[in-house]
């Protein structure tokens, strides 16, 4: 399997720019996942790398190899979209092999791979059945060993499992994990799912508004969110506006206990991130800023419990896993919530994306 790098990738539709000027490495035998909102451009990125769409500029190289103009049929990029597109009228098995019957494979090392392929995706036993007897996350699987039939350099998958119910889609996420390092295959998933991308991915990259706004491991991203956007649509996260000062930044008429990062000078207007599961009810050996604060809503989902609370600097959202904090908590209560000073996010209000 061979590695794959952007130059100075663009595009332009008439005057609007959908992609902006990138530089992106997907490493061989990596998962990348392209991670955004509906119309932030990952999907036209994609077309470009499988040679779908013409880039404005820059160049697309496969290895040592400059593909940029090579057409897409020539990329040996196997690609599965939002629709399966597979043929009814045809096996499991004639749909997985069709690429390579018509592409001149004799009809016995079609049929070899085709039974290669289906005993990998777990479907050995679904080969002669017709396409409309299968369940959405078998279909799935036989575009996915379609699209490998061809043993592809690059495996590209645009929104794969979008049609899925959310526990089938849980479950092939972590299927199509395990083939992905089994047969140690670059792939690039783009999705707008940010929970697939934490479960899929060796590396997310985050994009809005045509423009990628971080690039890193799942948990980099997660932990260390590069400015507000990112902080919102990677998780949750309860955010303040805020005025930088001595000591800390003040939200309203408290001071947080929070260093800002290098760069902001008092009076620097900035937004405030803190995830739901940093602060701390009722504890007296958490350090950091105490702030008064009343219960108006308890959502229970089993596993974990999100406190809604009303406090001095605005609404917050405090998120327990089961039996890490057994007390509870009912509308009305008056508590005390504690945002531990490593655990705020300080950034610049311009990188706030909805500005």
């Amino acid at each position: 399997m061979i590695g794959l790098s952007l130059k100075g990738i663009h595009k332009d539709f008439g005057s609007v720019r959908a992609v902006e000027t990138t530089d992106l490495d997907f490493a061989e035998g990596e998962l990348t996942a392209l991670l955004g909102p509906s119309g932030c451009g990952k999907t036209t990125l994609l077309r470009m790398i499988a040679g779908l769409e013409d880039p404005s500029g820059g160049a697309i190289r496969l290895g040592e190899r400059d593909i940029t103009a090579l057409p897409a049929h020539k990329r040996r990029f196997g690609m599965v979209f939002q629709s399966f597109a597979l043929f009814p009228h045809l096996s499991v098995r004639e749909n997985v092999v069709y690429s390579l019957v018509i592409s001149g494979t004799s009809k016995q090392d079609a049929m070899d791979t085709g039974e290669r392929l289906l005993d990998l995706v777990q479907l050995k036993e679904f080969g002669d059945r017709r396409i409309g007897e299968l369940s959405g996350g078998q279909r799935q699987r036989v575009a996915i060993a379609r699209a490998l039939a061809q043993e592809p350099d690059v495996f590209l998958l645009d929104e794969p499992m979008s049609a899925l119910d959310a526990k089938l889609r849980e479950d092939m996420q972590v299927e199509l994990r395990l083939l992905q390092q089994r047969l140690g295959i670059t792939t690039i998933v783009v999705t707008h799912d940010q929970r697939e991308a934490m479960t899929m991915a060796d590396k997310i990259v985050v994009m809005s508004r045509g423009k990628v706004e971080q690039v890193g491991p799942p948990q980099d991203i997660y932990h260390r969110p590069a400015n507000a956007f990112v902080a919102d649509f990677i998780g949750k996260a309860n955010f303040y506006d805020g005025v930088v000062e001595k000591g800390g930044v003040r939200v309203a008429d408290t001071v947080l206990t929070r260093d800002p990062p290098a760069g902001f000078i008092n009076g620097s207007d900035v937004r405030i991130a803190c995830r739901p599961e940093t602060p701390y009810l009722d504890s007296n050996d958490a350090n950091g800023t105490r702030i008064k604060a009343k219960v108006t809503f308890v959502r229970d989902v089993g596993p974990a419990r999100d406190i809604h609370l009303e406090t001095e600097i605005g609404p917050m959202i405090v998120e327990y896993a089961r039996g890490e904090n057994q007390r509870d908590y009912v509308v009305g209560q008056e508590t005390i919530v504690t945002l531990p000073t490593d655990g705020l996010h300080v950034f610049a209000k311009p990188g706030w994306a909805a500005e």
